[in-house]
C-alpha cells in the first residue's frame, strides 16, 4: 500500500492523462506526522498512567474513575471554542499550534506532579490542549482534501496518528525494562517528542485558509448550523453511543486482572489495540467512503460489543486477550476518523470546524459519564459485572443510533454556508 500526495491541497481536477492518481494532500500526511510524534508521546505515558496511578500513586478505582473520566471529558469543554477560533480566524493552524503547545508542556509537568490534585490538573491541561487542537486539524483535514475520499483522507491521517500509538507504548516498556520504575524518564521522552511535533507543525504545515469570508462566522451562524436540522441525528447518536463506552484504561486494567500475561506486560496491551487501528484505518476509511460513513460507524460499534463480551468472561489466556486488543483495534479504525468524516459533509465549509467540534464535544462528554459510572460500578460490583452491564446497554444503544442516522448517508454535501 502507498499514499500519493495531491499538488495542490482540495483541489478536484483529475489527474493528466498517464499519470500517477494523486489522492492524499502533502497537508494530511504532514499533519499525520505531526500526530504521529505527538501520539509517541501521549501514548508512552498513557500506557502506564493506569498502573502508574493505581499501583505506585495508590489511586481506588472511584479516584481513578474520575480521572480517567476528567482524561476522556475535560476537551469537551474547548473544543468548541477552538473549532469556532479557527472558523472565525479562518487559520486553523495557529489554533492547533496552540492546543499542540499545551500538551507537550504538560509532559514535563508530570515530573512533580505526585498528588491526585496536581496529577489531575496534568491531565486537564493536557486534555484542554487536545481539546483545542483536534477540531481545527481535522477542519484542516478536510479543507485539503476531495470531499468524495474524506473517508480515505482521514483514514491515511489516523493510521499515520496510530504509528505514534503503536511506537509510544513501545518506548515505555522498554524504558521501564531498562529502568524498573524509572516513569520519570518517560514523561522526559514523552516531552522530547511533543517538542518535535510542534516544530514539524510550525515549520512545515501551510497555514491555511479554511473560510471563504472569515468576517461572516458569527455565533448565530455557527448555532444555527450547529443545532440545525442536519446535525440532530448525529450528534444524538454519538452521545448515545459514547454512554455505552468504556474507557481502555478500565478495560486492559480488567485483562490485567484475568491474565497473567495482561499483567506483566501491561504498556503493550496498548501495542495490540493500535497496530490494528493503524493496519486499518484506511481500509475501513476506504469502505466508509463507498458503502457509507455511518453504516462503518455502526458496524464499529457492533465490533466492540464483542469485544466488551470477551474482556468478560471469567477465563482468558494470551489467545483470548490479543483478540480482543485487535477487536478494540478493529472499533478505532471504524469510528474515529469515520466520525469527522461524516459530519464534515453535513456543515457549511465557513463553519466545519465547528460542526466537527460539536460531534466531538458530545462524544467526550458522553464518555466522561460513563467512565464516571463505570468506576463507581466497579467498586461496587467488580469488572465483570460492570463489563456485562455496559455490553448489554450498547446492544440496546446501537439500532437507536442506526435510526437516528437513517439517510444520512444520502444527504448531499453542504458547500456554502446561509
Amino acid at each position: 500500500m502507498y499514499v500519493t500526495l495531491r499538488d495542490r491541497p482540495g483541489s478536484d481536477e483529475p489527474a493528466a492523462a498517464g499519470s500517477t492518481v494523486k489522492r492524499v494532500s502533502s497537508t494530511v500526511v504532514l499533519l499525520g506526522v505531526v500526530s504521529l510524534l505527538t501520539d509517541v508521546s501521549s501514548e508512552s505515558v498513557n500506557s502506564v498512567l493506569p498502573l502508574y496511578l493505581t499501583a505506585v500513586v495508590g489511586l481506588s478505582p472511584v479516584a481513578y474513575g474520575f480521572l480517567d473520566g476528567m482524561y476522556q471529558g475535560v476537551s469537551a469543554f474547548v473544543r468548541l471554542a477552538g473549532g469556532y477560533a479557527a472558523d472565525r480566524g479562518g487559520h486553523p493552524k495557529w489554533v492547533a499550534v496552540v492546543g499542540y503547545g499545551a500538551s507537550a508542556v504538560s509532559r514535563i509537568a508530570m515530573l512533580p506532579a505526585h498528588g491526585f490534585a496536581a496529577i489531575t490538573g496534568v491531565v486537564t491541561a493536557d486534555r484542554l490542549g487536545k481539546g483545542l487542537r483536534t477540531a481545527p486539524r481535522d477542519s484542516l483535514i478536510a479543507a485539503s482534501s476531495d470531499p468524495k475520499m474524506l473517508g480515505r483522507a482521514f483514514g491515511v491521517h489516523r493510521m499515520l496518528d496510530t504509528v505514534g500509538a503503536a511506537i509510544g507504548p513501545l518506548v515505555a516498556f522498554a524504558l521501564l525494562a531498562a529502568v524498573p520504575g524509572s516513569y520519570d524518564s518517560i514523561f522526559v521522552v514523552s516531552f522530547a517528542f511533543a517538542a518535535i511535533g510542534v516544530v514539524v507543525l510550525l515549520l512545515f504545515v501551510p497555514n491555511m485558509r479554511t473560510t471563504v469570508s472569515a468576517a461572516r462566522v458569527g455565533f448565530r451562524m455557527v448555532m444555527r448550523e450547529v443545532g440545525g436540522r442536519r446535525l440532530r441525528g448525529p450528534l444524538i447518536a454519538a452521545t448515545v453511543l459514547g454512554l455505552m463506552t468504556v474507557g481502555d484504561g478500565f478495560l486492559y486494567l480488567s485483562l490485567q486482572e484475568r491474565d497473567d500475561f495482561a499483567a506483566k506486560y501491561f504498556p503493550l496491551l496498548y501495542v495490540g489495540t493500535n497496530i490494528a487501528y493503524l493496519t486499518l484505518a484506511i481500509p475501513l476509511g476506504r469502505l466508509a467512503d463507498r458503502v457509507g460513513r455511518s453504516k462503518v460507524l455502526l458496524a464499529g460499534h457492533v465490533v466492540l460489543i464483542g469485544c466488551y463480551v470477551l474482556a468478560a468472561l471469567p477465563a482468558g489466556g494470551l489467545g483470548l486477550t490479543l483478540v480482543t486488543l485487535a477487536m478494540l483495534g478493529v472499533f478505532y479504525a471504524a469510528t474515529d476518523g469515520v466520525l469527522p468524516a461524516l459530519i464534515s459533509k453535513l456543515v457549511a465549509a465557513d463553519v466545519r470546524g465547528s460542526g466537527i467540534a460539536a460531534a466531538q464535544t458530545v462524544q467526550a462528554v458522553a464518555r466522561f459519564v460513563s467512565s464516571v459510572v463505570f468506576g463507581l460500578l466497579w467498586s461496587i460490583q467488580g469488572p465483570t459485572t460492570s463489563l456485562v452491564l455496559f455490553t448489554a446497554l450498547l446492544a440496546a444503544a446501537v439500532p437507536l443510533a442506526a435510526w437516528l442516522l437513517r439517510g444520512i448517508d444520502r444527504s448531499p454535501a453542504v458547500e456554502v454556508a446561509a
